[in-house]
């Protein structure tokens, strides 16, 4: 019988077990699948922070709640933060498994005994739980709690967990989150508080609108001290931090979030992906650049320009240390919000060092190289220089100093438009990626869109042999404490990213020797801002309008950018970038590189010196009589030589001369001449330079010359003319001819229309339609070219 009753009991406890174990897995398969059903809503919108370079918070933005809450990252929470608010929370959180059934029991049994609510049974988990679905507290919305914390146990770690609860946790107002309060009451990181700020932080969730931090300090120690005395009793801390705690006086009170980089944070905080950007900005030098800009720019006000913008940038780590986007942020009547660092504006001329180290690259340039500034047209394209003046002919170098227009216009002409426009692609400028298909030739002098971000970013390969990396706004994404004592060590936290090369290390180095001579026209007229300067290379702009200013400098630790004009777009007569934008440049170099002598950029291995004929910047040949050195490429620059001399047959007495197709057997004397292009010799008679011409040719001989045919200048080839039917205006015939011409003939569609001496200018009234001009020398030389011609009433 006992046998029996044993039996029937085993088969009981077999049969209630069995039951158990469906009713867990069943239980836990419905768990799984009302989780899937009715995830955790664990989005958690943080304060975007932005943070300098050293770590520090700098600047901070309320939620879309108008909440304080800044994200606290898992190595923020100190050992001490951890116990004190797992101690003072829920003692048994790394033990249960969001749920702790003894102490909702006990809490039950409490309630139950006093008719009332005398203690909660909330696990950290179920807190949490709480703040992400906010809800009246009823028995239903408790049992909600309850999944919802079995859903966070099952989705994240302990230490997620309480990472969330210490983001969640309120402290009064519209703060919430241990780093939001910590920072607010404390000043500090959460990782920084001491025992006694913890606990009193600790006990402000409970009563935050009775225990006000800075209004009721004296309950909150007092509140302080009882849980400290609680923990002394069982040894959570040890006596001598206990001690410590409470003698700690509690003067802390609400403090407010510092505005710093307001632009760049601004901007930052638009792009979004991060709630906390950790910047290279290195705060105290932000600080004086901000004060310098607005100080300079207070007297610019005076010749109605109201605003500038400011860039530096560490050439060694490739990081922005500075970013001052306008003169003032919290100026509202000149736009002071606008961020003119980032702004895309009309370059002006700031673009001209690249091309002519491009062209130097290519073989076209050497700095002594002669490039001829006179008039030209380019299908319609007339450039003018910044004085509306010629120089005749010029060095490379003398055009770069002095931003002669015409020139670099030639040198883009020559090296090809899309070979820089895929180097300023290759550079991050959006604009003109944008815009490369309609870019022409006017993009040298401006005529493109650029920021004062990308200019500096680009002149920045000038102090780094020539490649380009992109400036670096952000440290590392990973989130540390930045504790390096200098620039050298804090480039250590951050992988550099990849450079490209740009220019050659020797294209570079001859830019720089050209943009660091300080006998320049575009030097600033007040000698006070070149005290205790240090050897600098810098370049000037000015846009179209006189809208905006720029000077760009660099020396081997800073590159630094400097805008200058109104954001409205308002140009002003006296604006420019040598009086205007060059002295805010000096000054910011005396400000962070003061008085500095460091040694300059040395020559690379592979640029050498040569000797040069100073009348054309080729080699010399026997003919050549003035003779320089010059920097020049082995292999790379030019090796053709010097051929502006050419010897010429002429008569006995010099007054006509000879080619070889008629040349006499005897009775004629070989001369050299110098050879002058149509241009230039078009160029000496309006100024009225003399010149030695070479006589006309034989009349008698019968050989028609290809080559050297007139130049129509006027009108331009294959343009289209609108002509006022009432009062018809003539149009002017104009060409360039060779040094032997002397007579040139003009004929309209075929029929003669007059005859004149070179370089003289004829006028015609066209018929409408399409018109054929064609010009012809008294070598028989031609040229043709068709206009079309419209009228219209005006």
């Amino acid at each position: 019988m006992k046998r029996i009753l044993r039996h029937i009991r085993n088969w009981s406890v077999r049969r209630m077990l069995v039951r158990l174990g469906i009713g867990l897995v069943g239980a836990f398969l419905l768990f799984l699948v009302l989780n899937r059903i009715f995830p955790v809503p664990d989005r958690i919108e943080y304060s975007t922070i932005i943070e300098d370079s050293q770590g520090e918070v700098v600047n901070a933005f309320l939620t879309r709640d108008q909440q304080w809450r800044m994200k606290t990252e898992l190595e923020e929470i100190s050992p001490l933060l951890r116990k004190t608010i797992v101690e003072k929370e829920d003692r048994y959180f790394y033990y249960h498994p969001g749920i702790n059934l003894l102490a909702m029991s006990r809490a039950f049994f409490m309630n139950i005994l006093h008719m009332r609510r005398t203690s909660g049974a909330s696990t950290i988990t179920m807190q949490v739980a709480r703040s992400l679905e906010p809800k009246r507290r009823t028995y239903w919305n408790k049992v909600r709690e309850m999944f919802r914390a079995l859903q966070l146990e099952w989705k994240y770690s302990k230490d997620e967990i309480l990472q969330l609860y210490l983001n969640k946790v309120p402290y009064g107002g519209n703060i919430e989150g241990v780093k939001s309060a910590a920072f607010l009451y404390f000043k500090k990181n959460p990782d920084h508080l001491s025992l006694a700020e913890i606990t009193a932080l600790s006990i402000i969730p409970n009563r935050p609108s009775s225990l006000v931090m800075g209004k009721n300090n004296g309950r909150i120690v007092e509140e302080r001290n009882k849980w400290l005395k609680r923990w002394a009793r069982e040894k959570v801390f040890t006596e001598k931090e206990i001690a410590d705690a409470l003698n700690e006086p509690l003067t802390a009170s609400r403090g407010t979030i510092p505005h710093f980089i307001p632009h760049l944070a601004w901007k930052l905080k638009k792009k979004g992906g991060a709630e906390v950007f950790h910047t290279t900005i290195e705060l105290n030098t932000q600080r004086k650049i901000e004060k310098l800009v607005k100080d300079y720019s207070r007297t610019l006000n005076l010749k109605n320009i109201h605003n500038a913008a400011v860039i530096v940038l560490d050439n060694s780590t490739h990081r922005v240390i500075s970013y001052v986007g306008s003169a003032d942020f919290r100026d509202t009547t000149d736009g002071g919000q606008v961020n003119g660092a980032a702004a895309v504006r009309q370059p002006g001329s700031t673009l001209k060092p690249l091309l002519y180290g491009l062209c130097i690259d290519e073989g076209l340039l050497t700095p002594k190289m002669v490039i001829t500034d006179v008039a030209v047209n380019y299908e319609g394209y007339a450039p003018e220089n910044y004085d509306r003046k010629f120089n005749g002919y010029v060095t490379m170098e003398y055009a770069l100093e002095h931003s002669l227009n015409i020139p670099a216009v030639k040198s883009l002409k020559a090296l090809g438009k899309d070979k820089l426009v895929r180097k300023l692609a290759s550079c991050d400028f959006q604009q003109i990626k944008k815009d490369q298909k309609k870019l022409g030739l006017s993009m040298i002098l401006g005529g493109c869109g650029a920021t004062l971000e990308e200019m500096t970013g680009l002149y920045s390969i000038f102090a780094n042999e020539g490649r380009y990396t992109a400036p670096a706004y952000l440290r590392e994404a990973t989130s540390y404490k930045l504790q390096a004592a200098s620039r050298e060590e804090a480039a250590s936290y951050k992988v550099q990213p990849a450079s490209r090369t740009i220019l050659s290390p020797e294209a570079t180095f001859m830019i720089n020797e050209t943009l660091s001579k300080v006998n320049r026209p575009d030097f600033p007229l007040t000698w006070e801002t070149t005290m205790h300067l240090p050897k600098i290379a810098w370049k000037t702009g000015t846009s179209y309008g006189r809208r905006d200013a720029w000077s760009i400098g660099y020396n081997k630790r800073f590159t630094v950018g400097i805008w200058a004009g109104n954001f409205s777009g308002a140009g002003v007569p006296e604006l420019s970038g040598a009086n205007t934008a060059t002295p805010l440049l000096f000054q910011v170099f005396n400000t962070i590189d003061y008085d500095d002598d460091q040694p300059w950029f040395s020559r690379p291995k592979d640029c050498e010196v040569r000797t040069v004929c100073a009348e054309t910047g080729l080699p010399p040949t026997d003919h050549c009589t003035s003779l320089v050195t010059d920097y020049f490429v082995p292999l790379i620059s030019t090796s053709k030589k010097c051929d502006n001399m050419q010897e010429i047959f002429l008569s006995p007495d010099e007054k006509i001369s000879y080619c070889r197709s008629c040349l006499p057997e005897n009775g004629y004397k070989k001369k050299f001449f110098k050879i002058i292009t149509p241009e230039m010799k078009e160029y000496f008679e309006e100024k009225r330079i003399a010149y030695q011409s070479i006589p006309p040719h034989n009349p008698d001989c019968e050989k028609v010359f290809r080559d050297g045919a007139p130049l129509v200048v006027s009108p331009s080839n294959g343009s289209e003319y609108l002509i006022n039917r009432k009062d018809p205006e003539p149009l002017q015939l104009k060409c360039r001819v060779s040094n032997d011409v002397g007579k040139v003939y003009w004929y309209i569609n075929n029929k003669f229309y007059k005859a004149g001496e070179a370089g003289s200018k004829q006028f015609f009234v066209p018929e409408e339609g399409p018109v054929k001009i064609s010009c012809t020398d008294d070598k028989g030389r031609n040229r043709n070219i068709w206009i079309r011609v419209r009228y219209v009433n005006l």
